[in-house]
């Protein structure tokens, strides 16, 4: 079984059902997905930013991220170690939020899965693994 790392740019076009979301649901289909727990505030406040975008859709935009963190949706998550998130950082530029993605992916031997450029470009030369 494929294991994977996810960050927010996936499981926000996922939870949204932003257009590439269902590329994303084929990609992550059968795999074991993990992730920081900060995914789960940077969802957040993705979310914040729809409802204040959509207030309309408020309650619709709640009712997903809810769905998308909902513990029975399969996400384990995982702590990458803050010291190295900080040399990986440095390392790569990445801010500290994208450089946790990345390091637990090297930690744990997942692809990264993101649709994030930058943090894309960086899988490579660091780790040596596609995403």
């Amino acid at each position: 079984m494929t294991r994977v790392v996810v960050d927010t740019s996936v499981l926000a076009a996922v939870a949204f059902g932003e257009p590439a979301g269902e590329e994303w649901i084929q990609r992550l289909e059968g795999a074991t997905v993990f992730a920081p727990a900060l995914l789960q505030y940077e969802l957040q406040s993705v979310a914040r930013k729809k409802c204040r975008q959509q207030p309309r859709r408020s309650a619709e935009i709640v009712a997903a991220l809810a769905l998308a963190l909902d513990p029975r949706r399969g996400i384990t998550w995982v702590d990458p170690d803050p010291a190295d998130v900080v040399l990986v950082a440095n390392e790569t530029g990445l801010t500290t939020y994208d450089a946790s993605y990345l390091c637990l992916a090297a930690t744990l031997g997942a692809d990264l899965v993101t649709a994030d450029r930058a943090l894309a470009a960086a899988v490579d030369p660091f780790t040596g693994f596609t995403g």
